[in-house]
């Protein structure tokens, strides 16, 4: 995993007073990584666009212009001026090699957006606003520097923003490009080194991307094993009896040696599926809460007062019996409504579903504070997952993924996870990058993933 900031600032200081690195010098790098980048992806005299902030962002676009001018056709815009003694800086330096910065936008193979990047603090004037709908009407492979113009510096937009095919960030990951409210306008996201190993740049966080790599399947290293060797689920059922039994079924597809549904009601199951009306001896996690509806037949406190490992989901987080079972070995998987539910029941924020996706980062941290022995997954287009105050972000989420059923799945696969021993935490984490990269792999039409096809990429995992 890689670590992740909320401001890069402090490592720039740090590179200026102990490493001896001059803010130029950080600059030229900066520069360098995003000419190399479109060296290697585009053939010499394809037509670049590089627009120009009056900032240091700027002056990092009139660094690139230079780098690039002479191999390729280079057009450089200075619509809000230069102000910065960087920007001035970098302007007279390419204009000694002959660069003169055109007048209006023009046509191109690329555009690399330089206006505003991390620094934006405010929302946009109406001139930047039309310039950045220019910029994406044109047909061209775009690329953000740092962070696309009109994003801020909590990941929200103001109220527009450079829609780009990649974003190449200088030094370090930042949680500005991991909002949900961003994902369709940062694209891949590239880190530019600074002239130095990010070990060197980097600080210390508490907020961490997960890589493909941290997934954890659970793959049967030992020949000497039985059916009760890799756990025993209980999945309680309720009114909605298809989550829990999609539940139930992605949970022994991902290695639970046992799977029981606890429900009175008579359930049509797979064969290796079991029913009972309690909780079997050997259980060893419990998946409650998906579809559950009425749960007047259920003894849901005695359940719930277990010291099995558990995942809670959906119909319970508007319940405040969930709030005496708040403890240990819990798994939380919340949607943003449910979020929302559940930061009131704790009296921790009484908010609605737009606060939080324009804050997803701090509710999950102020939860993680108050119950920092929980583990809570937030589903979103980039699922955050909390616990003993630190963040968790996979960026691998999409659209195929949103389809009734899919929020199911997820669930059976941390309970399967939490049966077969592992922790509630890396339960969470390998589940989640389970379910979202065999999302990504389904081949078919992206609107046409069902429960089942989800399960049988998880099979070929």
């Amino acid at each position: 995993m890689q670590k992740v900031f909320n401001e890069v600032n402090t490592s720039d200081k740090k590179c200026y007073e102990q490493y001896g690195l001059s803010e130029d010098l950080l600059m030229e790098h900066a520069a360098l990584s995003m000419a190399l980048f479109i060296q290697e992806k585009f053939e010499p005299g394809e037509s670049v666009l590089i627009v120009c902030g009056a900032g240091n962002n700027g002056a990092d676009g009139i660094a690139l212009a230079r780098l690039l001018f002479a191999k390729y056709d280079v057009h450089l815009f200075l619509p809000l001026g230069i102000k910065s003694k960087m920007a001035q800086l970098q302007l007279q330096r390419a204009q000694n090699i002959g660069i003169k910065p055109i007048e209006q936008l023009l046509p191109c193979s690329v555009i690399v957006d330089c206006l505003y990047g991390s620094g934006l603090n405010r929302d946009l004037d109406e001139f930047s606003i039309k310039i950045i709908h220019k910029l994406n009407q044109i047909k061209a492979f775009k690329i953000a520097c740092d962070i696309p113009s009109g994003i801020n510096q909590e990941g929200q937009l103001c109220p527009v923003c450079f829609k780009s095919n990649v974003t190449i960030t200088m030094g370090a990951q930042k949680t500005a490009l991991y909002t949900d409210l961003v994902k369709d306008f940062v694209g891949k996201v590239h880190v530019a080194s600074l002239g130095l190993h990010r070990s060197l740049y980097e600080g210390e966080t508490n907020i961490f991307l997960l890589d493909k790599f941290d997934m954890e399947i659970p793959f049967r290293l030992l020949s000497n094993t039985h059916k009760g060797t890799f756990g025993h689920l209980a999945v309680i059922v309720g009114e909605k009896k298809g989550a829990g039994i999609l539940a139930a079924d992605a949970a022994y597809c991902f290695g639970a040696s046992l799977v029981t549904t606890i429900s009175h009601q008579n359930l049509t199951l797979p064969y290796h599926i079991m029913q009972c009306h309690k909780l079997p001896e050997n259980t060893t996690a419990i998946a409650i809460g998906m579809g559950l509806g009425n749960y007047a037949d259920f003894e849901i406190n005695e359940i719930l007062n277990t010291n099995l490992p558990k995942v809670i989901d959906a119909d319970l987080f508007y319940d405040e019996v969930i709030i005496d079972y708040l403890k240990d070995n819990l798994v939380l998987t919340p949607h943003p409504k449910e979020f929302c539910s559940l930061l009131k029941l704790c009296k921790i924020a009484d908010i609605g579903v737009d606060e939080l996706q324009n804050n997803r980062f701090k509710y999950a941290l102020m939860f993680s504070a108050k119950y920092p022995n929980i583990v809570l997954y937030l589903k979103g287009a980039n699922a955050i997952i909390a616990y003993d105050f630190k963040l968790y972000i996979n960026k691998y989420g999409s659209a195929v993924l949103s389809k009734g059923g899919s929020g199911d799945v997820l669930t059976g696969l941390i309970a399967s996870l939490l049966a077969q021993g592992y922790n509630p935490l890396n339960a969470t984490i390998s589940a989640s990058l389970a379910h979202s990269i065999a999302a990504n792999k389904y081949e078919q039409n992206n609107y046409a993933l069902t429960p089942e096809d989800l399960i049988m990429e998880i099979k070929k995992l």
